[in-house]
């Protein structure tokens, strides 16, 4: 099971936590003043440089522009693309002309809103536009898909996977008390976390003791199924 872990903001905690067996290091490419832990193209870059061969670096960006979603990549060159922004703001055919622009040089991600029987659906049409979809929780209150630390319904989020045709990362409110269920309800292909491995006083730094704690349990779930 692979892990991803959102939203790192300096070099040398993204090497630890991938020491510690993170596969994904998650970052916001792109200073837009929308969510927290943003960083400049040329800090997230410099995480990527940094990143030991075998971790993954995966840009969030909230950016709703095809031309501009390319700056970044260009500028930042991360294995892979996650854009978070709503379904209404980069419909499918934005998608579908990104994934073709991005050809060869980064797989693209969409975060699909798990709210209710409908995002099967939209799940669906973005899976033939994208190469992995992250399933997260969609509040009112905070810009985009994810980043709540709320869990959603997981029957949803269990038949998106079995339907998508492409790699499904789980996110939305996981735990290292609930990872491990999630793990075995909704089979996905990784998982993700952002608030819980976040410091208690901190949206924007991460703790490497809440790291640690959450790859042990994906672990410990891992070897409990096998």
């Amino acid at each position: 099971m692979l892990i991803q872990i959102y939203a790192f903001t300096d070099t040398k905690t993204a090497v630890k936590a991938v020491e510690m067996g993170v596969n994904h290091v998650g970052f916001v490419a792109g200073k837009y003043d929308v969510v927290p832990a943003e960083l400049t193209f040329n800090e997230a870059r410099e995480i990527v440089t940094a990143l030991p061969p075998q971790a993954t670096a995966v840009a969030l960006t909230m950016a709703e522009d095809v031309d501009e979603i390319m700056r970044m990549v260009d500028a930042v060159q991360p294995n892979i693309v996650h854009i978070s922004s709503d379904v209404d703001l980069v419909n499918v055919e934005m998608m579908r002309e990104l994934h073709e622009r991005l050809a060869g040089q980064a797989r693209l991600m969409k975060a699909i809103p798990v709210e209710n029987e409908g995002s099967i659906a939209v799940a669906k049409a973005y899976a033939a536009v994208s190469d992995v979809l992250l399933l997260d929780t969609k509040h009112a209150d905070f810009p985009g898909v994810g980043a709540t630390g709320l869990t959603h319904d997981w029957s949803v989020s269990r038949r998106i996977v079995e339907t998508a045709g492409i790699p499904v990362i789980m996110a939305g409110g996981l735990t290292p008390q609930n990872v491990g269920a999630a793990m075995r309800e909704i089979k996905p292909w990784a998982v993700d976390s952002n608030t819980s491995t976040n410091r208690e006083s901190s949206n924007v730094e991460k703790d490497l003791t809440r790291i640690r704690a959450f790859v042990d349990a994906v672990h410990a779930a891992e070897k409990a199924q096998a």
